[in-house]
């Protein structure tokens, strides 16, 4: 049998997922999917194009089941630096390259890129290799729905 999840909840808090799926990112971008479960159950959904499903949202399948999404690890390239103006400038030369970017205090990840690496290391950074998982910035425009229930709902019945 097929779960199928048409419905994500962010900070679900009170929920007790009994699955759960382990996504990179590129998977967590998709509104169209299907994959199994760590426990082998097949599994689609069909969310809001352009949501993003993030580390700890869950799914609810339309059958009742809740499935807890689960940042995969991943090849990073990490950045860190406490030079201000150069972790400005590392953010800005990535960023006018669309690269999803994670940014925390002091440190900047991207998916590994050799190409990326090596012009980061020409503005002065040393760029580490690790594998971790990603959480990229959404971006100014979008709903980051923190807290809040997104629903999609279509009737295949």
């Amino acid at each position: 049998m097929m779960l199928e999840c048409f419905d994500v909840v962010s900070d679900a808090q009170g929920l007790a997922p009994e699955m759960s799926i382990v996504l990179n990112y590129q998977d967590r971008q998709r509104s169209r999917f299907r994959g199994k479960t760590r426990c082998g159950e097949d599994l689609s959904w069909f969310i809001e194009r352009g949501q993003v499903l993030a580390d700890g949202d869950t799914l609810i399948a339309k059958s009742g089941e809740q499935i807890s999404v689960v940042a995969a690890k991943e090849t990073l390239s990490l950045v860190r630096t406490n030079d201000a103006l150069l972790f400005a400038r590392a953010a800005y030369h990535l960023g006018n390259r669309h690269v999803p970017l994670q940014i925390d205090a002091g440190e900047l990840r991207y998916q590994h890129d050799h190409v990326l690496d090596d012009m980061l290391r020409g503005l002065g950074l040393d760029v580490h290799v690790s594998e971790k998982s990603f959480h990229p910035e959404n971006g100014a425009y979008h709903n980051n729905g923190a807290g809040s229930i997104h629903s999609h709902h279509h009737h295949h019945d």
